[in-house]
């Protein structure tokens, strides 16, 4: 067989060990993950900026946070006053007994009542020398002043109507219920629930235009590269995708360091909050952010710098696209 036949027997097989080209799917991760190294190392590479942005934003982020937390205490703290709806009833003083027993007996028969606790004036006086140390001074009175006492539970929601309906008894004296006060804590805690909403919103706008101008400023030092990736036909998505992880990288550092800010603060209050709470004989004691929701709040953040750098590097592309002439 000639050397010109060999030749061409060789060039028709096929390559046996040639490399196979590389798939689009494994291009586009490449890519991906060399954007994810890139994007960190030019904010490593200007730490006093990343810094103060990171700074600002997490200062931005980390006010709204620290007063939904205070809210969701105060609701907690606050709690048990809410779920108090009992009615106390306090009876004239010439009822004895026996009548605050048929009261107390007519009252549990009624739809509206879920329960009744009577408390004798002797039960009464002995709860308050003990709770209040007043023992010497109630020795002094020689008898006892305190009216008979029936607790009443609701069973519905008519608080207001069963309290009315109490005092216009014939045995009632004095009828004392905390509906008003409930109605307006909530509507306070609602206030201060729509006024974390609107700061959220408002600096959380604020930390996306923070991210913006920062990842602005670095496309600026970029321009020219950029104009030549446009010219050579790279996607908006290609030319985008460093920036946007730029971005991101923003928003987990911001979101980390609002978290520490917000434990750093409640580890300083802790320690007063215990102090004043146990004045009162309470043992509540601040409640902060479980790992779910310190998750879902780095989430957030790392989202608010994507949409900064997103919306910004979008902003120039559609600027300086080559256009056809």
């Amino acid at each position: 067989m000639s050397r010109d036949a060999n030749k061409a027997e060789a060039a028709n097989k096929p390559a046996a060990h040639a490399t196979p080209a590389p798939s689009r799917l494994r291009v586009w991760f490449a890519h991906h993950l060399h954007s994810v190294v890139f994007s960190l190392g030019r904010a490593l590479r200007k730490p006093w900026a990343t810094v103060l942005t990171v700074a600002v934003m997490a200062l931005a982020l980390a006010l709204p946070l620290g007063l939904s937390i205070a809210l969701d205490n105060l609701k907690l703290f606050a709690g048990s006053v809410q779920q108090s709806r009992d009615i106390n009833l306090f009876l004239k003083p010439e009822v004895d007994s026996a009548a605050a027993q048929d009261v107390a007996a007519s009252l549990r028969s009624r739809a509206d009542v879920a329960g009744v606790v009577l408390r004798t004036p002797d039960e009464g006086l002995a709860e308050l020398r003990q709770s209040a140390g007043l023992g010497e001074a109630i020795d002094a009175l020689g008898e006892n002043p305190l009216p008979t006492l029936l607790i009443v539970t609701p069973a519905g929601d008519q608080d207001m109507a069963l309290a009315e309906s109490l005092q216009a008894l014939p045995q009632a004296d004095l009828v004392q219920h905390d509906a008003l006060w409930r109605q307006r804590l909530d509507a306070w805690l609602g206030f201060g629930a729509r006024l974390v909403q609107v700061l959220s919103l408002l600096l959380g706008l604020g930390a996306v235009l923070v991210v913006g101008n920062t990842v602005r400023l670095d496309i600026q030092a970029r321009r020219e590269e950029i104009g030549v990736l446009q010219l050579l036909g790279a996607s908006d998505g290609f030319i985008r995708r460093p920036f946007v992880y730029l971005g991101a990288w923003y928003g987990l550092a911001a979101g980390a360091l609002a978290l520490a800010l917000i434990g750093a603060c409640g580890l300083a209050l802790r320690p007063p909050l215990a102090a004043l709470t146990g004045s009162y004989g309470s043992a509540f004691t601040l409640h902060g952010l479980d790992a779910l929701h310190s998750g879902l709040v780095v989430l957030g953040t790392v989202i608010l710098g994507w949409l900064g750098a997103w919306l910004v590097t979008g902003h120039f592309l559609r600027q300086t696209r080559p256009t056809d002439t």
